[in-house]
């Protein structure tokens, strides 16, 4: 099958952060370590996974900053390359293992891309603390192998596979005593191919039917809107009584304000993005206000009540007032810089953006106001109206009872051979106007 593989390099590496400046073709083109490339296709591993062609996937940021070697190394030992790309995921099944119920052949699902310790092949009496609790987004095992004898690699880039799988004495697509290779993300995981390929396998946990009414560009959003939802809820942000900003421009970002109105928090919402079409669309998802970064930004804090003074050296710092609860939705030096500049005294900074190594954060006020600074990752077991539901759920429910402006978040879709025009869209959104690019691997 045709799938876009990344593999991660020290000389790739050294291109991408070098000349990669003076030139895109050493970040995703011929040069690069991202190619275009032959894979086995996949076979069931056991009795509870299922086998997907894909319809659509997303291009995330997380993408972009990986292929860019711009993402900080620290969650390098939870991934494992070359992997085929994309965990923002829409197929349709077209095999299913016997112990897989909910789902058949023929339907359309969207996949949680991360991998629980039962996925992993561990017993339920080996099961980290995490995955215990439903949380497993946070797994802590996804640096180690899977068992070894349960789990093997029948799927490598194709004459590599074969060749291995032949030497073995196992024939193509057969389990020897590798193990599952560490990871914790489909899409960043040597044996488990992700969306940006023509077919990938799941387990059991990690497949949700999509509603009929949820159109194709609707339900690839699933995966980014979760990460709303699930940064909503555990924020306890629905019982904000003072206003909450959004910072960033993306999906995700978009996707928290949404979740925000979707969910039922009734209080005021600001969100800061830079261009038009960006303001349109979150005002259409339930925005009180927009703001573009610099003076409309501090004439909205200052609309809080907050007051401002200037140090004898440095940034403007504020008292009083400020949002109760911030969402990150960017992860930069300067994203979080205004968050913490912005929140008022015991608010919460919601980290969503993948915030990394970052020089020069000046931390005063999370001690001097009493600041609450909270990282989301993923998706899990949620608790909502009484019940406890899983972030993809919870998503597809709001999905189909409050569609709004969703339809318009998905803004290019490519097909898998012209991923370079894809990802030339994602990375330059400032010329394209893209707020998500898709590709489509296969017609259906």
């Amino acid at each position: 099958m045709k799938a876009v593989e990344f593999n991660v390099t020290i000389p790739g590496y050294i291109l991408a952060r070098s000349l990669g400046r003076l030139s895109d073709a050493f970040v995703y083109g011929r040069p690069s370590r991202l190619g275009l490339v032959d894979r086995v296709r996949p076979t069931l591993p056991g009795d509870d996974w299922v086998r997907i062609k894909v319809l659509l996937c997303g291009i995330c940021g997380s993408d972009l900053g990986n292929v860019a070697y711009r993402s900080s190394p620290a969650m390098e030992p939870f991934g494992s390359f070359p992997a085929v790309l994309g965990h923002e995921i829409l197929g349709r099944v077209v095999e299913a293992g016997p112990g897989v119920t909910h789902v058949g052949v023929g339907d359309r699902v969207v996949v949680d891309p991360m991998l629980h310790c039962e996925a992993r092949g561990w017993t339920a009496d080996s099961w980290c603390r995490s995955c215990v609790a439903g949380m497993h987004a946070t797994c802590e095992l996804a640096a180690e192998p899977g068992p070894a004898g349960v789990w093997g690699t029948p799927w490598d880039s194709a004459g590599a596979a074969e060749a291995e799988a032949a030497d073995r004495g196992s024939g193509s697509g057969g389990l020897w005593d590798k193990g599952l290779s560490p990871g914790s993300t489909i899409g960043y995981h040597r044996d488990l191919p992700g969306g940006w390929g023509e077919e990938m396998v799941a387990h059991r946990r990690q497949v949700f039917p999509v509603p009929d009414g949820v159109p194709d560009r609707v339900a690839v959003l699933a995966e980014p809107l979760a990460i709303g939802v699930h940064g909503v809820l555990r924020s306890g942000a629905l019982r904000a009584r003072g206003p909450v900003l959004v910072i960033g421009s993306g999906a995700i970002a978009l996707g928290t304000i949404w979740a925000l109105r979707t969910l039922g928090h009734a209080g005021r919402v600001v969100a800061q993005v830079k261009r038009p079409h960006e303001a349109a669309l979150a005002v259409a998802l339930g925005a009180d206000e927009t703001v573009v970064p610099g003076e409309e930004a501090r004439e909205a804090l200052i609309g809080t009540g907050a007051r401002g003074y200037k140090p004898v050296v440095g940034e403007e710092v504020h008292a009083g007032g400020g949002f109760e609860v911030l969402f990150d939705c960017v992860g930069s030096q300067g994203s979080v810089a205004q968050a913490i500049g912005f929140a008022s005294t015991r608010g919460r900074v919601v980290l969503l953006g993948c915030a990394g190594q970052m020089r020069k954060l000046d931390l005063t006020f999370v001690w001097a106001h009493e600041l609450r600074i909270q990282g989301c990752v993923g998706y899990g077991a949620e608790e909502w109206n009484g019940r406890r539901l899983h972030t993809f759920a919870i998503t597809l429910q709001r999905m189909v009872a409050d569609p709004r402006a969703l339809g318009d978040l998905v803004t290019h879709v490519f097909p898998l051979k012209q991923y370079r025009d894809a990802l030339r869209a994602a990375y330059d959104h400032r010329r394209s106007g893209a707020v998500k690019v898709a590709l489509r691997p296969t017609g259906d």
